[in-house]
């Protein structure tokens, strides 16, 4: 069992920046993926960025390449996502998963919710213009 909790979430202006934090209790493995994930209102989820607890595999959705860093401390069990120059569109629900890297053994698949069996509530990014 995996728990998550997000913090970080809130009101910023456009242009700013804001940083994400995701706490993972219980068992993970140095080659789980851990992933982000946002959805606004009437959209779809989409995916944000992924990484592995060892470092390897960092892979970004296109419309925050540039612009997000998703980053984790191992001593923590603590990922991030740092994100900056936020534009109104970024405005969505932020949420952290984690998934097995067994799932992931191909090297495909980190965009696809359906395969990250643990999820946190998420937290709220609101981006004004």
């Amino acid at each position: 069992q995996v728990q998550l909790v997000e913090s970080g979430g809130g009101l910023v202006q456009a242009g700013g920046s804001l940083r994400l934090s995701c706490l993972a209790s219980g068992r993970t493995g140095s080659t789980d993926p851990m992933a982000w994930f946002r959805q606004a209102p009437g959209k779809e989820r989409e995916f944000v960025a992924v990484l592995m607890w060892n470092g390897n595999r960092i892979y970004y959705g296109d419309s925050v390449k540039g612009r997000f860093t998703i980053s984790r401390d191992n001593a923590k069990n603590t990922v991030y996502l740092q994100m900056n120059s936020l534009k109104p569109e970024d405005t969505a629900v932020y949420s952290c998963a984690a998934g097995s890297g067994s799932d992931f053994a191909d090297g495909r698949g980190y965009t696809s919710a359906y395969k990250y069996g643990y999820w946190g509530r998420g937290t709220q990014v609101t981006v004004s213009s």
